[in-house]
C-alpha cells in the first residue's frame, strides 16, 4: 500500500503546473529589414517563345513548379540548371525532374536551338530580395518573426520555399505615398553584410528564423492574449526614415477571432503618419501593434480601396508559428 501511494505522489510531481508554446515577454521590432531568400528547387514563373515557337513538354510544365533535377542530377540554382542543359543534351531534350505539390514528377523537357544556344522557354528564379519590418525578437530563444505574411513570387503568385535565406540591415530612404486605389512603398539602401539573422521557414503566418546578432536593448513587452485586445486606441511601430522607429496612433475598428490571418482591422489616426505616407504602404508589413502596453499583433496588409485601413494578425499566432 505504502509503494502505491510513493508511486501516485511521483507522478503528480511529474506534471507541469504551466507550459507556454511560447514566451511571454518578447522584445518589439519595429526595424526596417531587408531579406533575401534561395528557394528550395528552382521556380518556373513564366515562358517565352523560341523563334516564335512555344515549347512544350509531357506533361506540360506549370508555373510554380520547382526544377530540382537534369537527367538525375540535382541542380540548385540558375548557374546548375544551364550548365546540367548544356553538358546533358541529348536529341534536343532532356530528362527533367520537378516538384509540384509536394510530389516530384519526370518529364521531358524539349529544347530548341537558337543562336548557338539551347533554349528551354521557360522564366526561372532561384531567388528573392524586398524590405519589410521586423515584428518580434525571443530574447530567451533568440526566435524571430517578421512580416505577418508569407513571402510570394509576384509573377506566379507561388509562395517561397525556404532553402536558405537571412534578415539584414536596411535603411529607409523614401516613401512613395499611398493613394485609395494605388498603395505605395518604402524605398531602402540594402546592406547585406549587415547580417541580423538566418532565415529558417516562410509560411502563411510570416516569416520566422534566428536571430544570430546581438540582442537590441530595446523594451521587452508583455504578450496580449487575444482575450486583451479590445476595440479603440493602440499604436503601430515602424520606420520611415532612416533607422529610425518611432510609434504612430491607429484605431482598433474590429477583432476577429476566426480568420487565420486577417484578425485586427484597424485605421491610421496619426495625422503626421498620414502626411508622410498618406496611408499603410509596402514595406510596413510586420510593424508590431501596441495596445496598453502590450505587444498584439503585426501589420499585414493595406486595403487598397482605402489605404488609410488595413488588416493585423494576432501576436500569439506568430509566436506560436515561429516556436514550432
Amino acid at each position: 500500500m505504502y509503494m502505491k501511494k510513493l508511486k501516485l505522489l511521483l507522478v503528480l510531481f511529474l506534471i507541469p503546473t504551466q507550459v507556454f508554446a511560447y514566451s511571454n515577454r518578447i522584445i518589439a521590432g519595429g526595424e526596417n529589414i531587408g531579406i533575401n531568400v534561395t528557394s528550395n528547387g528552382i521556380l518556373v514563373v513564366g515562358f517565352y517563345k523560341v523563334d516564335g515557337k512555344n515549347i512544350k513538354s509531357n506533361p506540360e510544365i506549370l508555373v510554380g513548379d520547382y526544377i530540382i533535377k537534369i537527367n538525375d542530377k540535382s541542380v540548385n540554382n540558375i548557374s546548375e540548371l544551364t550548365t546540367e542543359i548544356e553538358n546533358n543534351i541529348k536529341e534536343q531534350s532532356v530528362n527533367m525532374t520537378i516538384r509540384r505539390n509536394n510530389e516530384e514528377k519526370n518529364i521531358k523537357m524539349d529544347l530548341i536551338l537558337s543562336d548557338g544556344i539551347y533554349k528551354t522557354g521557360l522564366y526561372v528564379k532561384d531567388n528573392l530580395s524586398g524590405i519589410g519590418t521586423l515584428t518580434y525578437i525571443d530574447p530567451e530563444t533568440k526566435k524571430f518573426g517578421s512580416l505577418g505574411h508569407e513571402i510570394i513570387e509576384s509573377n506566379s503568385n507561388t509562395k517561397i520555399e525556404v532553402k536558405t535565406g537571412t534578415i539584414f540591415n536596411s535603411i529607409v530612404t523614401g516613401i512613395t505615398k499611398s493613394t485609395d486605389g494605388n498603395p505605395g512603398e518604402k524605398e531602402a539602401k540594402l546592406n547585406s553584410s549587415e547580417v541580423y539573422g538566418k532565415i529558417t521557414k516562410n509560411t502563411k503566418y510570416g516569416l520566422f528564423g534566428d536571430f544570430t546578432n546581438n540582442l537590441p536593448g530595446k523594451k521587452i513587452y508583455d504578450v496580449a492574449k487575444i482575450a486583451d485586445i479590445k476595440i479603440g486606441d493602440a499604436k503601430i511601430l515602424t520606420t520611415l526614415k532612416d533607422n529610425n522607429i518611432k510609434e504612430y496612433s491607429i484605431n482598433i475598428t474590429k477583432i476577429n477571432e476566426y480568420n487565420k490571418t486577417k484578425n485586427i482591422y484597424f485605421e491610421i489616426t496619426d495625422k503626421k503618419l498620414l502626411e508622410e505616407t498618406g496611408g499603410i504602404v509596402q514595406g510596413m508589413s510586420g510593424s508590431p501593434i501596441i495596445q496598453d502596453n502590450k505587444i498584439i499583433g503585426a501589420v499585414t496588409h493595406v486595403i487598397v480601396d482605402n489605404v488609410k485601413t488595413g488588416y493585423g494578425i494576432f501576436i500569439t499566432t506568430m509566436l506560436e508559428e515561429g516556436e514550432n
